[in-house]
């Protein structure tokens, strides 16, 4: 019966407004491939709707909803691209429905400068870095020793 709409009826009636959003991805130092990779994903999923996208200093900003899809692709960008992934979250209103408070949700993903091979500095240590998940998997170069160091740490 709905099936020719671009998105199903109950996030159109949601929606009402082509600014309407309920999360931020935040995408920083990236390329335009992680740009294009994102918006790919998203346009997969049927329910998903992009409100907007910005152009900020040092990235882009992608407003979309639900917050369930900007979930999962922050998580597939984090598999696919290796950097760091905060979620935070801002309340926005109160459902005058359920009386339940509805957040916004805010998703930065960030690429280190560096790569899996490169050698950096770290606590005065040379380090080589041996891979970029959730966490820089990291060896040094005098020791030998194995690191497991966290982007927050690394960006300091």
């Amino acid at each position: 019966m709905y099936k020719n709409l671009p998105f199903p009826l109950w996030v159109r009636t949601m929606i009402g407004n082509k600014d309407y959003f309920e999360g931020i991805l935040q995408l920083r130092n990236t390329g335009n491939e992680a740009v294009e990779f994102a918006v790919k994903e998203i346009e997969k999923n049927e329910n998903a709707y992009i409100a907007k996208i910005k152009k900020v200093p040092n990235g882009v900003d992608i407003y979309l909803s639900p917050q369930k899809i900007l979930r999962s692709l922050g998580n597939k960008l984090q598999h696919h691209f290796g950097g760091q992934l905060i979620v935070s979250r801002k309340l926005h209103t109160k459902s005058r429905i359920t009386s339940k408070d509805l957040y916004r949700v805010n998703m930065l993903f960030r690429v280190p400068k560096f790569k899996k091979g490169d050698i950096v500095e770290y606590k005065g240590d040379k380090i080589k870095i041996v891979a970029v998940h959730k966490k820089v998997f990291a060896k040094d170069i005098k020791t030998g020793k194995k690191l497991n160091i966290s982007f927050k740490d690394l960006f300091r």
